[in-house]
């Protein structure tokens, strides 16, 4: 009985592993939207220095990995709900600049965690 119930537990969480492997954004894919929707502010490196950009407040430098809010409220703020928020939602919604736009109706959910992805990526 007990040896029955350990293969299915271990069946299950091999199961699982698939599934979540496929919730990891692909930087690659992630990279195209980030030129598409983000590197106007942000620019094409992540360093808050895109040709749109303005002075002040200075869009978020992605290469620190330097992130302010806590959007998903799970107390670290930076975070892949964090970040998912914003990029849906715009940063305002959360108490930062209104410049940065929610792209939520332009982006898929598998698109949002791709951007994550390549934004993880930039950091030096």
């Amino acid at each position: 009985m007990i040896r029955q119930l350990g293969s299915f537990l271990a069946a299950a969480a091999f199961a699982t592993l698939p599934a979540l492997a496929a919730h990891a954004g692909d930087a690659a894919a992630g990279k195209a939207k980030y030129d598409m929707f983000c590197a106007t502010c942000h620019g094409p490196a992540g360093m808050g220095d895109g040709p749109a950009a303005p002075p002040d407040p200075k869009p978020r430098d992605f290469s620190k990995a330097e992130f302010k809010y806590d959007a998903d409220k799970d107390g670290k703020p930076g975070g892949e709900g964090d970040l998912a928020l914003i990029i849906k939602n715009g940063a305002a919604a959360y108490g930062g600049s209104p410049l940065m736009v929610g792209w939520g109706a332009a982006l898929s959910d598998a698109d949002v965690q791709n951007v994550i992805a390549y934004v993880h990526s930039l950091k030096k």
